[in-house]
This record gives structure tokens, sequence and C-alpha cells, in this order.
């Protein structure tokens, strides 16, 4: 796939140079003497200069250290060998988050209900105080692993900086979590204390939460203590599970000391986030205390223009890394809102009552949600006002062109909608959003400042305006400091420098746009289709057959065949739709007119179901496994594990002349 034209303006800012963007660039011109042209110049300088430019965002952001930093990065250390950053610095990732201390909202709560709570700066620091010093007396120290099995609500961020702020490492994961799925991540990094709740509320009904939680405790040896937050108002019996005790229960180890955040490295481990594991146990990627700030400060403040006015919404769990990106909206004095329950429920329109009601101006969610609302036909622009809302954030997987006309069009004419893309290895962005810059048609608006990402072929080469893979070559502070567990950092390697030496792959399908500075996303290089030696993304057709409202669901994956591979879509059916030839060839039509003949499936087929891990990411690798001959084991990260078990021996894949 190539660039071939200009796409569509969709928005423009009307007054780019108030931005903290802009204004950033005026702050480096000055300081360096330099004439940086617009955001492609800023662009270059911070990659080609990047010890300067994160020394700029350092003083720029204001991060509070109790001690400076000696230099920007290690010397003479290669990406690969993973340099440290900042050496000499000591900080504490909580105290840049609670900078402010007043009246001001912090936190709002909120659910499928009507009700919401609230919380102050000044009532975060007194929370935040007393668990603290209750974790302290159950013994918790610098390096000790603190877990949360726990809804995405304002007691999970007080807790998370309660843990910070004494140097634990912080890992999450949420309710809708299988019991296996927690195991396989908890018991690889053994958390001194776990904190849970007693049951949640999904579409409109109570679940209890004990049982999941029993048998979690059970398989951990390694606890000293299990929290349990009485998130839903119900009698429960702490005591039934193992060492458990109820939140009020903890906090009377409070000895009342003062909040004292302790002053640790740049690359101090902040937290634990885990791989999704679709085709093996989980990595834990373990990310740092200075990294996660000072990227999550450039990200929200210079690329958002994120301040103390923002109401910061994102449609999240505690299991995904976009949580750790919500909490950081406190870096901005922003008012974080945590929603915990379906976004569908008592309406369709959830969400977008919220955004009118607390006055949300930073709204976060996932593109299968975009896609959702616009299979709902809900038209907030009618129905809602939407007055204070100027961004839209989506991620999770590539936001289709049509997502693009359905958020202008059907939910609000002047917003910058920011489609992100990152990951869980780097708990932050790659490309993404720029308050400065116009939004155009299916494109991601930017490569981020300081990451020097490119498309690069299977030669190792860069190729503008061509399908390539994600790459970043030069360092960049947020990369993980480890993978737990993997002392020679044999696991990490693997992970992300075996495919180019020295060069970060990350296993995205990308296009960057020369003339538009913008990114398109086109799937998974993993999931790449590569039959006959031509590579392509499965977004190109998933872009395509979300057009065919007779099917709910699709997966396209390659299917190996000797040196060669041949593409197969799986076709799940909508309620009461069959499965025919005439679907097959108006599928191949479609697909060969708007790519060409060689993007046509050799295989289309239908399937009674599609994997999707908790997040709502289709699984296509490990399908690609599975139908290429291997064996696996499901992985507690599925929503749906049993489905993989449709996928193997299937008659249609065996013979290569079948086409149904």
């Amino acid at each position: 796939m190539s660039a071939h034209h200009q796409p569509e303006m969709l928005w423009r800012p009307a007054r780019p140079q108030d931005t903290h963007m802009e204004k950033f660039r005026a702050f480096v011109e000055r300081k360096h003497s330099l004439s940086l042209e617009n955001y492609a110049g800023l662009w270059k300088w911070s990659v080609d200069k990047y010890e300067d430019f994160w020394a700029d965002v350092w003083e720029y952001c204001k991060i509070r250290a109790s001690v400076p930093y000696e230099r920007v990065m290690e010397q003479g250390v290669p990406m690969d060998k993973i340099p440290k950053w900042f050496p000499g610095a000591r900080l504490n990732f909580a105290e840049n988050l609670m900078v402010r201390n007043d009246d001001h909202v912090a936190l709002i709560g909120a659910g499928e209900g009507e009700e919401t709570t609230r919380v102050t700066y000044a009532e975060l620091h007194e929370q935040v105080r007393a668990c603290a010093a209750s974790l302290r007396a159950l013994g918790v120290k610098t390096g000790d692993r603190v877990a949360g099995y726990l809804p995405n609500c304002p007691e999970t961020i007080i807790i998370f900086l309660a843990a910070i702020s004494l140097g634990a490492i912080w890992s999450s994961t949420s309710p809708d979590f299988g019991t296996t799925g927690v195991l396989e991540r908890f018991s690889q990094i053994k958390p001194k204390v776990l904190f849970s709740v007693n049951a949640v509320v999904y579409n409109g009904k109570a679940h209890d939460h004990l049982e999941k939680l029993k048998e979690v405790v059970d398989g951990l040896d390694c606890l000293e203590k299990v929290v349990i937050l009485p998130f839903v108002k119900r009698e429960f019996d702490a005591a039934s599970i193992n060492h458990g005790i109820t939140y009020e229960e903890f906090l009377t180890h409070d000895d009342k000391s003062p909040l004292k955040y302790e002053q640790l490295p740049f690359d101090h481990p902040l937290a634990i986030l885990f791989s999704s594991g679709t085709t093996g146990k989980p990595k834990c990627i373990v990310h740092s205390t200075g990294g996660v700030l000072i990227q999550h400060l450039k990200e929200h403040v210079i690329h958002g223009d994120m301040t103390e006015k923002d109401v910061f919404f994102y449609y999240t769990t505690t299991g995904w890394m976009m949580w750790n990106w919500l909490v950081s909206g406190l870096v901005a004095g922003a008012t974080v809102v945590c929603y915990d329950g379906s976004p569908f429920k008592p309406t369709p329109s959830r969400l977008w009552d919220l955004v009118d009601e607390l006055n949300v101006s930073v709204f976060g969610t996932s593109a299968k949600y975009i896609q959702s609302l616009q299979e709902a036909r809900v038209v907030p622009i009618q129905t809602h006002k939407l007055t204070n809302l100027r961004i839209i954030y989506s991620t999770g997987s590539p936001l289709k062109p049509e997502s693009f006309d359905y958020v202008y069009n059907k939910v609000k004419k002047d917003v910058l909608l920011g489609s992100i893309t990152g990951g869980t290895d780097i708990v932050s962005l790659f490309a993404g959003h720029n308050t400065a810059l116009p939004v155009y048609r299916g494109e991601i608006q930017c490569r981020c400042l300081g990451m020097a990402i490119e498309a690069w072929d299977d030669a190792g080469k860069d190729v503008a305006d061509q399908s390539g893979d994600l790459t970043c070559t030069k360092p960049f502070p947020v990369m993980p400091v480890y993978f737990w567990d993997d002392p020679k950092n044999e696991k990490y390697h693997g992970a992300y420098f075996a495919r180019f030496p020295g060069v970060w792959y990350h296993g995205d399908f990308v296009l960057i746009n020369s003339k538009t500075g913008g990114v398109t996303m086109l799937g998974r290089s993993d999931g790449t289709l590569n039959p006959s030696g031509v590579r392509f993304g499965s977004a190109e057709l998933y872009n395509i057959l979300d057009e065919f409202p007779q099917m709910a669901d699709t997966l396209v994956v390659g299917q190996k065949r000797g040196d060669d591979e041949r593409v197969i879509l799986f076709c799940k059916m909508a309620p009461g739709e069959k499965f025919t030839n005439e679907l097959v060839e108006s599928v191949k039509l479609a697909i060969r007119s708007r790519l060409s003949a060689r993007h046509v499936p050799a295989v289309i087929m239908e399937i009674a179901d599609i994997p999707h891990t908790v997040n709502g990411k289709k699984v296509e690798v490990a399908v690609k496994r599975i139908i290429s001959g291997e064996t696996l084991i499901p992985s507690g990260t599925l929503v749906n594990p049993e489905s993989l078990k449709l996928y193997y021996n299937l008659p249609q894949l065996q013979d290569p002349g079948n086409r149904l």
C-alpha cells in the first residue's frame, strides 16, 4: 500500500499559537538559537538531538526532583543494552502527580448508576497519606510489589499513589479477568499485599467477586495481606478469604504519620504491566518511575495541551495500559474521571450523558466502542450538548476512516479526534495527537516528539509512503527497564531487538505519509498477511468487511503453506443471516475492486465465534498458529477462550482447492 493522495482534512486548530506544542517549540528555539519552521522541524530536531530534547521536556514540564540529574543519558550504551536515563536524579512519581493540594476536584468516580463521588486534591493527599501509613505498618517497603485486582475507581488510584509514594512496585488487573489470567500474572511477580473488592456492577447486575478472589488468593503463597473494599453495598465476610481484612480494618493501622515521598532513582521500577499472553505466558514488563513520568508529561501537557481546567475521562479497565495513562492526567492538575461498568448501560448514551453532566473536555475510548456506537445508531450531536468536549482519543485497534466520518458527522464537528498508538510495552505512545496540527481522515496526526519511528521493509530500509514494520531507531526514556525474572535480558532482547539488530521493532505494520506527517496503522506485524510475497495489514481488509452488515464479526489471518502463505477470512454471521455463495462473491468483488486481486482471501468460510481479548482486540496470531498446525493453551486474557477450539483441524483448510 502507498499514499497516493492527501486525505481529507476534517479539523484544524483555531489558534495553534496558543497551544503548549507551539509554546514548547518557541522555548526550544530560544534556548538553542534555532529556527524550526513547523512541527516536522521540531520532531526531526527532537529525534536528532534527543538528549537535548528530553532535558528540555524535563525543564518545560517542571519535573520535581529532590536531587538533580548528572547527565541526560548514560554514554556509550547501545539502545538494545538499555541505557540509563537521567542518572543521579532522585524523585517520586506520586509526588509529581500530587503537586496540587487544594479544593480543586482531583477524582470523580462514576458507574452505570446516577451516583458520582468526588475527591478534591486536598482529600486525595489525606487519603493517600492514610493508605501509605497503613501499608508501611504492614511492612511494605521500597521494591515490594503491591497488586490490585480492582475496578477503575478513585480508591484504586489512591492505593496506587500510596504504594508508589513508598517506592513499592504497582501492578493491577481488572475484575473481569478470569482467575487463570490473574494467576498467570501475579504468580510471577509475587505481591506482598493484594487489594480487591467484594463485588462489581456490570450490565445492571451486581456480580460477586469473592469466589474469584478466593481462588486467586489460594493460588498465591506470597501474600501477607488481602484488603477488600466494599465496592458494592452488601454484606460480606472478609475473613472468609485467607489473610482477608476490610479496607476499614486496614486503615486502623494508620499511625497518622505525614505523607513522605521516597526519593528514588529515575529508573526505579514504578509498575509492572503484562503482555497480552495470547500465545503463551504473559511477559512481565517493568516500567520506570522517571520514564513514565516524563513521557506522560510530554503526551498530556505538550501534545494534548492538558491543564487544570480539563476533566479527563478514559473508558478503560485497570488491566489495560490506558488506565496508567488516565491516572497521569493528575500531572497537569486535571480532574480525572474513573468509570467502572458497561458503557452501554442503562442506555447506549451513558458515557455521553456523563460528558454533559461532568463537563468532560477530554474523552478517551477504543476504536471498537466508536464502531459499536455507530452500529447502535447513537447520534450525540443531536441529543447532547458536549459543550466542553475538545478532544476524543481512540486506541486499542486501528481507527477506520469511516469512524472518523462518524465522529465528525454524528458526535461533534469541532473536536480533535486523536487516534493514538503505542502499547503496553512502552505504556505510552509512538504516534498520536497534537493540538497544533490538523486531523486528516484515517490518519494518526503525527509521530510523537522524541520517538524516532520509521516504517521499515524486510531489508531494514526506511520506506516513506509505503507500508512497513514500525521501528524506533533511537533510545527513549520509557523503554522498559527490564522484564521480571529475565536476568540476562534475553526475553527483552527477543521481544524488541531480535528482528532488526540494535533497533526497536514494535510488531505493528504502518504507513507514514510524507505529505501530512500522519501515520496509518495497518495491523500487527505478526499478523501481517504475506501471500506470494505481497505484504499488507489485516486492517485494510477489515475496513471493507465492516461494510457488510450480514457479518457480525470477521477475522483475517495467514495460513502457512510451505514457504508461502494464503489468506483465510473467517466470518461470524449476524443473527438471522445466512452464509451464502452470493455473500462470498460480494466480499471478493469489494476487496478486488477497492484493493487488488492479490488482497482477495484464498478461503472465505463461516465460523461460529471469533476470539477476542478482554480489551476487545481480535486474536489473530493464536488463530494463525493453530491453522498452521500448532497446538496452543488458551490464555487467561481471552474473553472467550473456548472459541479457539473451533479452529483446529478445519476440513476447509486441508484442501488448497476449496474456496468455501
